[in-house]
Formats: structure tokens, C-alpha cells, sequence
């Protein structure tokens, strides 16, 4: 079993990653970005790396043994001019403003990069936790109705051909009617949107209609930036009146499952994996 350096950026996913490799006896070692990583990972091995301290990264995880490494948790686009780079840092330094020049999936594509070129392994976070992401079929206790199974269609539909464009990961239609699309905002305030839209276009708690959608990107790389659900999407999408959730089976993160299904289960809502497009 490869020992595992965890590049943790912030929000639960990295916690979970770090939790299930304690659980399961994997090596681990923390990289925790400076400003982004959680006080949750302080108790895991490892250190506290700035955002262009390539150098400093790279020393550490091959010093603590790691052979493979994994990227995950949030972490914002940096404003290139602010960054401190050391030396392998400044060296990646023009590479990067140049691949941020062409979109998020590119700058991600560069930095997986950077890794493979100093030996490591880069394994997605459904690689490490093989049951964190989305499976075939309904997760938790409700199944889409015929019509909600035709919104799920039609939204999956939406979320993938905005995909191609480069412009987000998800999309929210009801009655066939495409209620909003995700871009730079994110899916929590794409939600607020649709929750503050008239109810005689969309549901509404306890006569719930529409589904929302995430899909990867084609040119998505799906090791570092996989679509996530959470508990906090389950509640905004019933919030915003919506029947269900869908996504491609293990191609869409859920995490917290437990709390996710129950919460969706209480809710009404109906999560639902279905196989990916060919």
C-alpha cells in the first residue's frame, strides 16, 4: 500500500480522505495549504505548505516516504501577483498563469502535472474511497417519478452540454424547463437562485418538483475536481422546492453519505445514479 500525501485544500472531502485512510491502516501524510486546510487535520501527520511553495511540498512527501498523492478540498484561484513562490515554485510560476490563462481545468491539468514529473502517483479521491462516490440506481429510500425521471433526463442533458462549453457542472430543470445553470457562482448559489424564483415555475416544500443535476466537465480532470454533493446540497435543493438530485454513477462525489441519506430520506428527495454518457 502506497504511503499517501494528501494535498488538502478546505471543506470536509480532505477530513474524510484523511479519516478513511486512519480507518483502513493507509500511510498518510498531510499537506495542509496554508489558508484553506481545516483545524479538523491538525491531528494527522504532515505540515503546513503555502500555495506556491512547490519546493517545500514536494521535499516533505518525498522525506515522509509518500509515493502516490492526492489532491482535494477547496481551494480558491489564486491571485498570481500575491503568491510567494521558492525556487521550484517561481520555476512553475509562468506555466501556471499561462494554463489559468485557458480556465480552472487547465491550471488543474498543469499542477497534476508538476506532481507526475516528480515521480508521484496522482490518484482521484474516489480512487482512495472506492464508495465515495455516486452508485448505480436510487441511494436512500425514494425513486424519481416519471416525471421527475424526465427532468432528471433533460437536466443531465443541460449540466453535460454546458460542460463542453467549459461554463459549470450543474443545472436545475423542472417540468422541462431549465430554472438555472451553474457557472463561477457554484451550486449553493445557483440553489439560492432557484429557491428565490416564482413557485409557479418550480416546487416547493411539500409539492416538490424539479431535479438538479452535476455532471463532469469532458475536459474535467476528474483526479483533483470530480463533482460533490453534500448534506449542504441536499437541504438548499429541498429549500428550493426541488423532487431529487442526479448524477453519472461514480463520476459525482457524495459526502457524508450517511448524513446525506438520511437527511434526503427525511426530506423527500430522491438521489439517483445513473450509468455515464458513452
Amino acid at each position: 500500500m502506497k504511503k499517501l500525501g494528501l494535498i488538502a485544500g478546505g471543506g470536509g472531502l480532505p477530513v474524510e480522505i484523511a479519516e478513511h485512510c486512519e480507518r483502513s491502516g493507509r500511510p498518510l501524510f498531510v499537506i495542509r495549504l496554508k489558508g484553506f486546510a481545516g483545524t479538523e487535520l491538525g491531528p494527522f501527520a504532515g505540515a503546513e505548505v503555502g500555495l506556491a511553495e512547490l519546493g517545500k511540498c514536494f521535499k516533505l512527501l518525498k522525506r515522509a516516504g509518500c509515493e502516490a498523492v492526492c489532491l482535494a478540498g477547496n481551494v480558491a484561484r489564486p491571485d498570481f501577483a500575491t503568491l510567494m513562490p521558492d525556487l521550484r515554485g517561481l520555476k512553475a510560476l509562468p506555466g501556471a498563469i499561462l494554463a489559468a490563462g485557458k480556465g480552472d481545468d487547465a491550471l488543474l491539468r498543469f499542477l497534476v502535472g508538476e506532481f507526475e514529473k516528480e515521480g508521484f502517483a496522482v490518484e482521484g479521491a474516489h480512487e482512495v474511497m472506492e464508495d465515495l462516490s455516486l452508485p448505480a440506481g436510487p441511494l436512500g429510500r425514494h425513486r424519481p417519478g416519471e416525471a421527475a425521471r424526465s427532468d432528471a433526463e433533460r437536466a443531465l442533458e443541460v449540466a453535460r452540454a454546458i460542460g463542453r462549453l467549459d461554463i459549470g457542472q450543474a443545472a436545475v430543470v423542472c417540468r422541462g424547463l431549465v430554472l438555472a445553470l451553474e457557472a463561477q457562482e457554484g451550486t449553493a448559489a445557483m440553489l439560492e437562485r432557484v429557491a428565490g424564483l416564482p413557485e409557479a415555475i418550480r416546487g416547493a416544500p411539500g409539492a416538490p418538483q424539479g431535479v438538479l443535476a452535476k455532471a463532469p466537465k469532458p475536459i474535467q480532470e476528474t483526479r483533483v475536481d470530480m463533482p460533490t454533493i453534500g448534506l449542504a446540497t441536499v437541504q438548499s435543493a429541498a429549500a428550493a422546492g426541488l423532487a431529487g438530485i442526479v448524477g453519472e454513477a461514480g463520476r459525482l462525489l457524495v459526502l457524508d453519505r450517511e448524513a446525506v441519506i438520511e437527511a434526503a430520506d427525511e426530506l423527500g428527495l430522491f438521489i439517483l445514479g445513473v450509468e455515464p454518457a458513452p
